[in-house]
């Protein structure tokens, strides 16, 4: 048995190297759209002219997190800035409550810190096993809805604005969308992730933006990539968070509002994966949580200080611990394909459609 089997435990949890490579690959797949969707969300609020960092951030604090779930926790657990997590920042933080972007970033950054204090002290651990099992799980259904809004928002379906104390307001229905191309294609992409989802496609959110795009280009509705690959560049928004922002009163509640977020988020992804990995113990508990939270800790922060938004656990990681994935080594996996491929696509990133990205 090599080196890597042995540190994984490969006899342990009866796997194997093929098998946990397969998995990791699987759940990259199932992740790789963060690489489009999380660059679109942040730009409306940082300007458009920070997406190309966005996308190397956004495959960096994937791509490092995700290894140190791998090689520290030892868990199958996939991480990167978080969906409805980074909507959270961009539509109510920044364009709803009026904060600078590099001001929300350092509420991000402190809510981080926050996290490693109780991870390392085993108070986060132990609300965790305090907290009722459905209630782990309502959590997620609550992100999903926002993320519902957020996407039929962007395809302009839905109009709404976020006010000043950050309440998510409607003020209007456009059905004559459908009517166009963008609308059109949106349904498509909509209805063939619905099929791929339903039929267990590896992959599938990322096959429906990316058949979409493609279908958007040659019809017109959205300009082709001007290149492919980019060398990457992280620089506008590299420590840019502005931590003497945060000096007021109502900053607090600010990193209090993403501390609350990223606590259930987590929470009930952790749990469900752990669930389905035959992880928990009699009691319903998490073996090595203190791991699992403080890597989570660890990427939140140091996300926040590459530019983006809170970082968490991934419940797509479901995907690989369906393909076999029991151990860090698909961790591993799929954090060096984020890196060695999320890092140089800025240019396809870009030319993505939101009509593509709104479905997922």
């Amino acid at each position: 048995m090599g080196v890597l089997e042995k540190y994984f435990e490969f006899e342990k949890y009866r796997t194997d190297m093929r098998t946990e490579i397969l998995a990791g690959i699987t759940t990259f797949m199932t992740m790789a759209y963060i690489l489009f969707v999380n660059p679109a969300i942040l730009s409306d609020a940082m300007g458009k002219e920070a997406f190309n960092s966005l996308v190397a951030v956004t495959a960096l604090a994937a791509g490092i997190s995700t290894i140190i779930m791998g090689i520290y926790a030892k868990k199958p657990f996939a991480l990167a800035p978080g969906m409805g997590l980074n909507a959270y920042f961009a539509y109510s933080v920044v364009l709803g409550m009026g904060y600078d972007w590099r001001v929300a970033l350092a509420a991000v950054f402190v809510e981080g810190i926050l996290f490693i204090i109780l991870s390392v002290t085993k108070v986060r651990s132990a609300i965790i096993h305090a907290i009722p099992l459905s209630q782990k799980y309502a959590v997620g259904a609550g992100i999903g809805l926002f993320l519902t809004l957020i996407g039929l928002n962007d395809v302009g379906l839905l109009t709404a604005v976020v006010d000043k104390s950050g309440v998510l307001k409607f003020t209007g229905f456009n059905a004559s969308v459908l009517g166009t191309k963008a609308g059109l294609l949106f349904l498509f992409g909509l209805f063939l992730a619905a099929v791929l989802i339903s039929l267990r496609i590896k992959g599938a959110l990322l096959i429906s933006i990316l058949t979409t795009s493609i279908l958007g280009w040659i019809s017109g509705a959205a300009p082709w990539p001007e290149d492919i690959f980019s060398t990457p560049d992280i620089s506008y928004t590299f420590l840019k968070l502005d931590l003497q922002g945060l000096l007021n009163v109502g900053a607090v509640g600010v990193v209090f509002a993403f501390f609350m977020v990223d606590f259930f988020d987590t929470l009930g992804t952790v749990t469900g994966l752990s669930a389905k990995a035959g992880f928990l113990t009699k009691e319903g508990k998490v073996p090595d949580a203190e791991k699992v939270l403080l890597t989570d800790a660890i990427g939140t922060t140091f996300g926040a200080i590459l530019g983006t938004s809170t970082v968490t656990t991934y419940i797509e990681s479901a995907a690989g611990i369906e393909e076999g994935g029991r151990t860090g080594m698909t961790a591993l996996v799929t954090g060096l394909l984020f890196l060695a491929i999320g890092l140089f696509i800025a240019p396809i990133a870009q030319a993505i459609p939101a009509f593509a990205t709104a479905p997922a």
